[in-house]
């Protein structure tokens, strides 16, 4: 199918795919390419995620993110994938001051920005903030289990819900975010047994990241399944490709033959006419 013949998905289209039992294929994307390619592989939606602050700008965590940052990058996605559903991360601070302050935030975000629904971090707690962006007509995907944001409350980056206090809790914040009007909620770093339990029993589609096979669809970051981010590779990603190796090969390559004289070559090089060059130097 051409891209431009690419009908793009809904909210309500991914509750229809849960319930007929079609998995959902997310993947971020940051960049005009990244998204065009994304859209061309064949993605059910592209995630501006704010793991931009990680993989694109260097910061050491999300919380740096501001919303300039995601708004210069949602453009440039929108622009690559125009057929594509894309949810945008609300970043740290955009949806945690007040309720009018992240329905201004969300607005921009799906108005100026042309994303197609926004994604909050958050399960009970964050309920009536959901609630109220979905009030306003913005279309809202949940985050629950491991929120990097906030991850220095939850005791780091690590596995959400072992025990059963905790569990419990993570049950109790899908069914909340569910009835708060979100039509999909990502379970991050949730054993997967847990995120079994949650997944039959919403009505919404639950997309997994490190959250086992059972859940509607799974989402991974660009540079961690593409072999780009180096620094650290989660246990649960799977690398499709070693894309940094490959580039720093063809960069190693290119400064050697700049080094050693051997490009450009003729071939990469315009000509002119010789009359002229012999003019020139009669005339210099």
């Amino acid at each position: 199918m051409k891209d431009n013949d690419r009908k793009k998905l809904l909210a309500d289209n991914y509750i229809e795919m849960k319930q007929e039992g079609k998995r959902i294929a997310m993947v971020t994307a940051y960049t005009y390419y990244q998204a065009m390619a994304a859209q061309e592989a064949g993605v059910d939606i592209i995630l501006v995620g704010d793991s931009l602050g990680m993989v694109e700008l260097g910061y050491d965590s999300t919380v740096p993110v501001t919303m300039e940052d995601m708004m210069i990058h949602l453009k440039a996605a929108r622009r690559g994938a125009p057929n594509t559903h894309i949810i945008i991360d609300m970043p740290f601070m955009s949806f945690n001051v007040s309720v009018e302050k992240t329905i201004e935030n969300a607005g921009l975000l799906y108005q100026k920005g042309l994303a197609d629904s926004v994604k909050i971090e958050g399960g009970t707690e964050y309920a009536g903030v959901i609630n109220a962006v979905y009030k306003a007509g913005i279309p809202v995907c949940a985050h629950i289990g491991l929120t990097p944001q906030t991850s220095a409350l939850l005791g780091g980056f690590k596995v959400q819900g072992k025990t059963l206090d905790a569990a419990k809790k993570l049950v109790d914040d899908a069914i909340a975010v569910q009835e708060a009007g979100a039509f999909m909620v990502v379970l991050e770093a949730v054993p997967a047994s847990l995120a079994a339990i949650i997944t039959k029993k919403l009505s919404i589609p639950t997309i997994g990241i490190g959250a086992g096979i059972d859940c509607d669809g799974q989402v991974l970051v660009f540079h961690d399944m593409l072999g780009l981010y180096k620094k650290f590779t989660p246990k649960f990603v799977k690398v499709y490709a070693n894309l940094h190796d490959v580039m720093e090969k063809a960069i190693e390559e290119y400064v050697q033959d700049v080094k050693e004289g051997n490009f450009p070559e003729e071939k990469h090089s315009f000509t002119m006419k010789k009359d002229i060059i012999d003019k020139l130097n009669e005339i210099i």
